[in-house]
């Protein structure tokens, strides 16, 4: 019986930890998706969204805060980071899901702190 106890306290601690450090990791999703934005897009459409750079302005990019865009769907948005368009690369094979929706929800963001 008390090697019984003993063997369960290991597996309740690696439980523990794993569950811990899930819970801790949560908040940094939104930071890990400013990241990512940084790495991944503003070369081209700027920090602000407004596809201002020089590589924005000479494709033509609109301001993720325009009308034009804000009517895109989130899932239409999600799709064009996933598959690219025009010139912007495909991000599916490199990005998981979840890093995709948390583009999406960064670009919002990123539109509505410049208003």
């Amino acid at each position: 019986m008390a090697s019984m106890k003993t063997g369960l306290r290991p597996a309740l601690l690696a439980a523990v930890a794993v569950t811990m450090m899930a819970l801790w990791n949560r908040p940094l999703v939104a930071q890990g998706a400013a990241g990512l934005y940084k790495a991944k897009c503003s070369a081209c459409h700027g920090a602000t969204g407004k596809g201002d750079t020089p590589m924005g302005k000479k494709m033509g990019l609109r301001d993720f805060a325009s009308p034009e865009v804000q009517k895109i769907s989130d899932g239409k948005l999600t799709a064009i980071i996933a598959d690219g368009k025009g010139k912007m690369p495909s991000y599916k094979k490199s990005l998981k899901p979840e890093q995709i929706e948390e583009l999406v929800r960064h670009v919002r963001l990123v539109a509505t702190k410049e208003k």
